[in-house]
């Protein structure tokens, strides 16, 4: 006898047999109990989760001769003959080489004939989606009121591509994805009884590579027995299916969170040398650093298929790294990801990116920046209790009123803030909002005063801005949206800036910066730089 593979041999024959699908399986079984049969189904998911498979078992179900209602007996001619495609009655047809107006006439056509020797005669239309836009137009009188012995079912990968006119006269079924855990459950039954020893760990590999389709973990399992014979070790299925080694993805990681190059390159000339393909190594390296930052966050049920020992060790690297830095990692692999699918160099474009991310080892946390200003600020300062306050009260405090050296001897408390209780930098945040250029000119003004009926500024000293607001209609808007915001009528006063003059060589440099663009004056006073010229007049970079 002909050897039959394990995908056709373990194909589910009832609803039960079904996994991962019981949302579904038990719509149906309700429906053929209570007679609520609809005349057109539509099967819609990715490829190999049970679309075609259930699509039989319904046919069997409905023309079933002995069987309950729900399970088909499978020893019936009728269950017989739609198990072996033999059936008259029910009739698959393939959507992508049976996809013109032509065939679909002659569809139609057969329809007004009764079943030969069942109750209903059955279409199992496959890769539905294949279908002209002429075949489905002349599809659609025969599918919205069919002979009551007629029923359709469609299945297709592609939903999105079926018209809306088809999908409003079918009901449709979503099938997911069979998860890892059930596909490793029902290939350790099949291997325990087909007298195959495999381990677990082998069969997470398997159920990994599949990605939710049972049909392809049967193949891929098929094929490493092939390899293989009764005894399949876990170096058998890395080797056969071309998966990367978790050895490597470990080492790997480890060196990229440690910081060294070197050991990075070193393992990308022995994948690249060993023939490994590069997109998979970096999908895979992918998964790692997710599941890294999985085992931090959330419970290990979340990750994907590991043993103890590899949990053990990505909870070490996880707590090396910490939840910032493997954010970032990820990120920058998901920025990444696109120049390496469509590159001719994929080895060149993996060689630099886990350089760059050996790079990122001196990631510093947000706690980590806020201890190391305020250890900044207590030196500069020389204040010993500069460190001491909390980096939240400095900052809260940093929103309180800017008051000139010369008028902080002169003014108290009450005459730098409004009746309202709002602040100088509380307008300015304000003003922000409102309008950018009136913000970017007055946040490097001085307040002097500021009361419920005046606001006294001095002007900036750069020249670019200090005549701003002498045009009347500027310093109109500005007075305006000053009462906006104090609710008070109240008086703007600019008065000139009393720092010392500049020397002449300072002077001179002011010029040259009068001249430039606004942004690049803002820099050049940012970082008190100065624009030096070179010996051909030009400016120095």
């Amino acid at each position: 006898m002909a050897y039959e593979v394990l995908a056709r041999k373990w194909r589910p024959q009832v609803f039960e047999d079904v996994i991962g699908q019981e949302h579904i399986t038990k719509t149906l079984i309700n429906a053929i109990k209570s007679g609520r049969l609809s005349h057109a189904y539509l099967f819609s998911g990715p490829r190999g989760v049970g679309k075609t498979t259930v699509a039989r078992i319904l046919a069997k179900a409905i023309n079933c001769e002995k069987g309950e209602p729900g399970i088909p007996c499978n020893e019936c001619p009728s269950c017989t003959e739609i198990t072996n495609g033999s059936s008259v009655d029910v009739q698959e047809i393939d959507g992508a080489s049976n996809r013109g107006i032509d065939e679909i006439r002659e569809l139609r056509e057969s329809t007004k004939y009764m079943p030969a020797s069942s109750k209903y005669r059955i279409y199992i239309i496959d890769e539905v989606h294949m279908l002209t836009k002429e075949a489905f137009n002349a599809l659609l009188k025969t599918l919205e009121e069919p002979p009551a012995h007629v029923k359709f079912i469609f299945a297709t990968t592609e939903s999105h591509k079926v018209p809306v006119t088809i999908l409003s006269r079918c009901q449709r079924f979503d099938f997911k994805r069979i998860s890892p855990a059930r596909i490793i459950d029902h290939l350790e039954k099949m291997t325990q009884r087909e007298g195959v020893e495999c381990s677990r760990t082998g069969l997470a590999l398997i159920a990994k590579q599949a990605e939710g389709s049972m049909r392809d973990a049967q193949s891929l399992l098929d094929q490493v027995i092939s390899f293989t014979g009764s005894k399949v070790e876990d170096g058998n299925i890395t080797e056969v299916l071309g998966i990367i080694d978790r050895d490597i993805i470990f080492e790997t990681s480890r060196a990229i969170i440690e910081g060294e190059p070197k050991k990075c390159l070193e393992i990308v000339d022995q994948i690249y040398n060993y023939g490994s393909d590069i997109k998979e190594f970096y999908r895979a390296l992918m998964d790692q650093f997710r599941n890294l930052m999985i085992i931090l966050i959330a419970s290990r049920e979340y990750l994907l298929d590991m043993t103890e020992s590899e949990k053990e060790e990505a909870a070490r690297q996880a707590g090396i790294a910490g939840s910032e830095k493997l954010q970032v990692l990820l990120n920058f692999m998901i920025s990444r990801e696109a120049d390496l699918r469509f590159t001719s160099h994929p080895r060149l474009i993996l060689e630099t990116t886990v350089i760059k991310l050996c790079h990122l080892g001196e990631f510093l946390s947000f706690d980590d920046l806020l201890r190391k200003i305020e250890s900044l600020e207590k030196r500069l300062t020389g204040s010993p209790d500069a460190g001491r306050q909390p980096m939240a009260a400095q900052i809260a405090e940093s929103s309180a009123d800017w008051v000139s050296e010369k008028a902080g001897k002169r003014a108290s408390q009450e005459e730098s803030t409004a009746k309202s209780g709002q602040s100088w930098d509380d307008f300015l945040t304000f003003l922000q909002s409102k309008s950018k250029a009136t913000y970017n000119i007055l946040k490097d003004w001085q307040l002097i005063k500021l009361n419920e009926k005046i606001i006294e500024i001095a002007r900036s000293s750069q020249s670019f801005s200090s005549t701003y607001f002498d045009d009347p209609e500027r310093y109109k808007e500005l007075e305006d949206y000053c009462r906006d915001f104090f609710k008070t009528d109240i008086r703007v006063k600019i008065v000139n800036n009393n720092q010392p003059k500049p020397s002449k060589s300072s002077a001179s440099q002011a010029k040259d910066h009068s001249d430039l663009p606004p942004p690049v004056q803002e820099i050049v006073h940012m970082f008190q730089g100065e624009i030096a010229a070179n010996k051909k007049g030009g400016v120095k970079k």
